[in-house]
Order: C-alpha cells, then sequence, then structure tokens
C-alpha cells in the first residue's frame, strides 16, 4: 500500500538497492546507503523512496520484490494473457465483493478494449448470470472468461486438420506445421510438440493433439509468427554507424510537458533501459559555475550536468552494448564548457571516444561494433578531425542550438563587433 492506494506488482518497472534516485541523493547522507531504495515504476508515475529501519529489512524489501518482478517475466504468453484479464477483473470489482454487476462488466470491457454496445454487454451478462441473482460469480465468472477468449477460427482450422478421429495425429500435426504454419517440419518436431504442449495424458499416449494442446501450443513461442531468432541482434553491424536507423531522443531530460514539466535524470534512465542510444542534452550556464540541463526560455525545472552524465553512465549499457550518442545542444560559455568536458572525461574516462579508433585519418566511421561500450559526442567543435593529424589552428565558430530554438537563442544571446555570437566549442 502507498498512502491509502494499492499498487499493482504490474506496475513496478524495477526495484534499486541503495541511495539511487534523485530524491534520495538529495535528501538523504551517504552512511544510510544500506538502508535505502527505490520501487521505480512504469509510465510518468513517480519513484517511491523508501528508508528501512534496518539493513536486513532493506534486503529482504529489494529481494522478494525482484523475485516477484523475475517470476512475472517468467510467465509464457497464456499466463501473462490470464494474469492481465484477472488483473483487470479485480479493478472492475469496484466494492471488492469478488462479483461482477453489470455495470462492472461493463467497466471491464473497456478497460480491455473490447467496445460492445450496451444491448450486447446485457445479452453476454444474462447468458452467464444462471443463477439470476444480477451478478456473476464463482462459475459464471468462469463461463463468461471462456466466451471472452473462445476463438472460432481456432475450431475451424483444428476442425479442418484433425482427421483421426476428431483429433489431430502427428502426421495431422505435421501437415499443420507444413501448410499453414510454412514451417521446414519433420515428424520428429511434430511429436515433440505433442509431448510438450499436449494436456491430456490419454492423447499424449497416442502421440494425438486435442484441441486445448492445440491451443496451448499456438499460444507459445514456438506457435508465434514472430522469428526467436530476431530476438537477438541478427543483422550484419560492421558497416559503418551512418549507414543504420539509431533509435533517438528528443528533449531526453524531460519528464512531462515542454513548458513547465519537471526535467530528471530519471528520464535518461528510462530512455536508455529502452534501447535509446541517442539521447539529447540540452546545456546552459547554472548557478556556481556548474552546467545545467533544462528545456531554455521555458519553466521547466533544471538538472545538473554532472548528475545527468553520472546517470548515462551507469545505466547506457544495460540493455545493449552498442554506442550511445550524446547530442549535446550547447548554449553554455566557454567557462562552464571546459566544465562540461571535464565531466564527461573524468565520469565516461576510457568510454568516452576522444580521438580516432585508428592512428591515420579514418575515410569512413567506424561501425557499430568497433564503437561497443564507447560514448560518442555529437555536437560542434572548434578543431575539426584533421586537425588532429594536423596543426591547424581553431578558430571562432557559433553556438551550436537546434532549429526550434533558433529564434529564441537570437533573442537572448550577445554578438561580438563582427555580429558574431560571443560563445565558442572547446571540443
Amino acid at each position: 500500500m502507498i498512502g491509502t492506494s494499492p499498487v499493482s506488482i504490474d506496475e513496478i518497472d524495477s526495484v534499486r538497492k541503495g541511495r539511487q534516485s534523485e530524491g534520495l541523493q538529495k535528501h538523504t547522507e551517504a552512511h544510510v546507503e544500506d538502508l535505502c531504495f527505490s520501487i521505480i515504476f512504469k509510465g510518468r508515475r513517480r519513484n517511491l523512496d523508501l528508508i528501512a529501519t534496518s539493513v536486513e529489512e532493506a534486503r529482504q524489501w529489494v529481494h522478494g520484490l525482484e523475485k516477484i518482478l523475475s517470476n512475472m517475466k517468467k510467465l509464457n504468453h497464456q499466463q501473462t494473457s490470464e494474469h492481465w484479464i484477472f488483473n483487470c477483473m479485480r479493478k472492475a470489482d469496484k466494492n471488492k465483493d469478488n462479483k461482477m454487476t453489470l455495470k462492472e462488466l461493463k467497466h471491464f470491457l473497456r478497460q480491455i478494449n473490447i467496445e460492445v454496445d450496451d444491448m450486447y454487454a446485457e445479452v453476454l451478462f444474462s447468458k452467464c448470470d444462471k443463477s439470476n441473482s444480477g451478478s456473476l460469480e464463482g462459475p459464471e465468472i468462469k463461463h463468461f472468461y471462456d466466451l471472452l477468449i473462445y476463438r472460432e477460427e481456432i475450431d475451424v482450422i483444428y476442425g479442418k486438420y484433425a482427421t483421426t478421429g476428431e483429433q489431430m495425429s502427428v502426421k495431422d500435426l505435421l501437415n499443420f506445421l507444413l501448410n499453414e504454419q510454412r514451417e521446414v517440419a519433420t515428424m520428429e518436431d511434430a511429436v515433440r510438440l505433442i509431448q510438450r504442449y499436449e494436456l491430456d495424458d490419454s492423447a499424449k499416449q497416442k502421440n494425438h493433439m486435442t484441441k486445448d494442446g492445440f491451443l496451448m501450443y499456438l499460444q507459445q513461442e514456438e506457435g508465434s509468427i514472430f522469428n526467436p531468432t530476431h530476438k537477438e541482434v541478427f543483422q550484419d553491424m560492421s558497416k559503418p554507424i551512418n549507414h543504420y536507423f539509431i533509435s533517438s531522443s528528443h528533449n531526453t531530460y524531460l519528464m512531462e510537458d515542454q513548458l513547465k514539466g519537471p526535467s530528471s535524470t530519471e528520464a535518461y534512465i528510462k530512455a536508455l533501459m529502452k534501447s535509446c542510444r541517442c539521447v539529447e542534452l540540452d546545456c546552459w550556464d547554472g548557478a556556481h559555475g556548474e552546467p545545467i540541463i533544462y528545456h531554455g526560455h521555458t519553466l521547466t525545472s533544471k538538472v545538473l550536468f554532472k548528475d545527468v552524465i553520472k546517470a548515462i553512465k551507469e545505466y547506457a549499457f544495460k540493455t545493449s552494448e552498442y554506442p550511445v550518442i550524446l547530442s549535446l545542444e550547447n548554449h553554455c560559455t566557454l567557462e562552464q564548457q571546459k566544465l562540461m568536458a571535464q565531466h564527461m572525461i573524468s565520469i565516461l574516462g576510457s568510454a568516452l571516444l576522444t580521438s580516432p579508433l585508428e592512428d591515420q585519418m579514418p575515410t569512413a566511421f567506424p561501425s557499430p561494433q568497433e564503437l561497443k561500450g564507447r560514448f560518442i559526442i555529437k555536437g560542434k567543435r572548434l578543431n575539426k578531425l584533421d586537425a588532429v593529424f594536423s596543426s591547424t589552428s581553431p578558430g571562432l565558430e557559433e553556438d551550436c542550438v537546434s532549429e526550434e530554438d533558433e529564434a529564441a537563442e537570437t533573442n537572448h544571446s550577445k554578438t561580438d563587433s563582427n555580429g558574431q555570437k560571443a560563445k565558442a566549442k572547446v571540443w
């Protein structure tokens, strides 16, 4: 329970042990590190930061929640679907009496995105309400569930191929695999599927598959149209990086709207955990000489540049080992730009790409394969690439802004006697 509101385990994304959230880092001291943990929710719901009364209590909470979340991820397709439907049913049961009225039934159908008119909902309700009590309970809810998940097309397909005593023999199942699924399959493959998914022991002994076993098979990964080998990277990743589409994020720092919403390191964590490989950092001069990130000329809150870099360092490669691009929209003065460079070098260390991979002028961009585990800075710089291999001196260069901020930045920038903005890039 959080306050007076229960929270479903489905709403939890992960659990973090220690002072790993902005709130705990800001409001607690280092000596309570082992007592702290955070519950991270899906979507835009704020994290829940907690401090246990003992190290053992914190360990039990974290271990218990992680085990539940791990078990949830191990559910097969059918179990996941059933869990979701039952969870929606519980939410529809407003008075928590384990019964379902017609009003609650309509609410439940809306929750699972089934649009029905009132007349059909009433017919469905009447068909299941055998006791004429005005509500569904026990076996009546089970009957309603069976009607809800009934798939007429499964009956048609099963009836077409089940030619052996109204059941599928090994040969029948093989015909289905070859003709409907278009798979390269053998009799041995068909036997293996029957032994794995058939629920009726007597049918299994005869190497037959009943309709329930057939439905069980169709709901597993082996019955999916999606090629499971494509869950892993199967494309050629040895081409220059500019040959690929890159999953990118715009205004990554924002948790909500771009006018007055909060900026947060949590937004970067969520993007990286979704395998985003290019994040945006909108950098401005901050107080006490520390550069900050926020949506310029708006009421969005501000977050320290160095805190963002720390979060990126921690979560960049948890879901993908391919390079992360830091897209800098740089509005900082020369002094704070130097501090930005120092922060990136000290925090990202050797993972930061600061020079070409080879000791000679490259003729093409390196590949994602070559850049695994590396950070790439995207933005304008004074010393162009060829300056690395020559004695060319850098000159003054314009500030780097996006098109959407260009007009606003023009109104807020001072210019020198030559009409150039009085800012320069140091990397």
